[in-house]
């Protein structure tokens, strides 16, 4: 058995489905100690249930800075410290800009940006007195390419790659941070994503066969690129961005 990650006492946002519950699983299977972050009581207690007693699931909307600061809080209480984090929570804000309502322009930013400098204000201190520690971001493509009705999910998908870099070069070699960037993952994300065409099925059936892999994603593809990044493999790796994209941004 694989047990790369064993005790590593590891918060992941966005647990409760897509790419987070895939991360959750893939690092459980490893041997971590999982701090479960999800808006849904109902589905991040049935995964902490699903995956063992090392697993803890805590309700919250990241959103709001006092939800990251229970996050570090339970992992200290939970585990004794923190090791990793991984933020994969994001909201998408369809529309365009005259048409986009405030109020979901001001909630993406808050989850897809301010949530990751609430998160990790808490837990770089924590994983810092731990030894050391390492970050990974969930960001996107659309930090570099643009798609139809989604300003405010690019806008704060575009301040990602510098503040990762900016974060490792003030907190190295202690803390790691490291992005990973993945295009159409098949998520619910994905397929709220697809909404903002008229012809959402036959978006995801031509993306596929555009892509150079000729598949959409899945969380998996995506959780292997995590493993590494958060391993001791990548020891001399910080402030990058991963992009994982099925060859997305070659065509």
């Amino acid at each position: 058995m694989d047990r790369t990650f064993e005790n590593k006492r590891t918060i992941i946002t966005g647990a409760t489905s897509g790419i987070g519950e895939g991360i959750a699983r893939a690092l459980y299977k490893r041997g971590a100690k999982l701090i479960l972050s999800g808006r849904s009581q109902e589905r991040g207690t049935a995964l902490a249930g699903s995956l063992g007693s090392h697993a803890h699931f805590v309700q919250g909307d990241i959103k709001y800075a006092a939800a990251n600061e229970a996050l570090v809080q339970q992992a200290v209480a939970q585990f004794g410290g923190l090791d990793q984090v991984v933020l994969c929570a994001g909201q998408l804000g369809i529309g365009k800009v005259d048409e986009l309502a405030i109020e979901d322009w001001e909630n993406t930013m808050a989850t897809n940006l301010n949530a990751v400098f609430y998160l990790l204000k808490y837990a770089i201190p924590e994983m810092i007195k731990a030894g050391r520690g390492s970050v990974v971001i969930i960001g996107s493509v659309a930090a570099s390419h643009t798609f139809p009705n989604h300003p405010a999910y690019t806008a704060s998908k575009a301040a990602l790659p510098p503040l990762v870099k900016q974060i490792a070069l003030d907190y190295g070699p202690s803390i790691r941070v490291n992005l990973v960037s993945p295009t159409q993952i098949e998520t619910p994300l994905l397929h709220n994503s697809v909404k903002a065409f008229e012809n959402p099925e036959d978006i995801l059936k031509e993306t596929a066969e555009r892509l150079p892999m000729k598949r959409i994603g899945t969380p998996d593809d995506i959780a292997e690129a995590v493993m590494y990044l958060l391993s001791d493999a990548a020891s001399w790796v910080t402030g990058t961005n991963l992009v994982v994209d099925g060859g997305f941004l070659a065509t």
